[in-house]
């Protein structure tokens, strides 16, 4: 049980930190006009601060890289993870397409998404890194 316990704050830890690293390198490449690698580390921020959160609640085991599953898997500890779940769901746009140019109908990633795209990818994974800070108690 303490080996369980342990690995989970060591997760949550890992997770937390490279959240916000993440959140830093998609203000970087928006910054550099990487605009779909800005978009995709904005929604892997939210997605690893979700799993920190989760393992911060005591969850064995942390899968999938939908935030918006992850936000639903964290409604079952608290409802109030409703007030992102749209935002949530709006991110995972950018798990695939930004990364794939098959994901698209023509075109490459790198040419399909614009400053807008990234200002507001990031600004959904900061709301959502926020709010996750607000309900973990000031220890994520």
């Amino acid at each position: 049980l303490h080996r369980l316990i342990r690995r989970q704050r060591q997760m949550c830890i890992r997770d937390s930190l490279q959240a916000l690293q993440d959140l830093d390198d998609a203000k970087f490449n928006l910054s550099g006009k990487r605009y779909n690698v800005a978009c995709f580390l904005a929604q892997q921020s939210a997605e690893k601060a979700l799993k920190a959160y989760l393992f911060l609640k005591g969850a064995d085991e942390v899968w999938g890289h939908s935030v918006g599953e992850l936000c639903e898997d964290a409604k079952s500890f608290e409802e109030e993870f409703e007030e992102i779940e749209v935002i949530s769901k709006s991110l995972d746009k950018y798990y695939i397409p930004t990364r794939y140019p098959n994901a698209l109908p023509g075109g490459i990633p790198s040419e399909a998404f614009d400053k807008s795209d990234a200002e507001k990818a990031i600004s959904m994974a900061e709301k959502i890194i926020n709010f996750i800070k607000s309900k973990s108690g000031g220890e994520l």
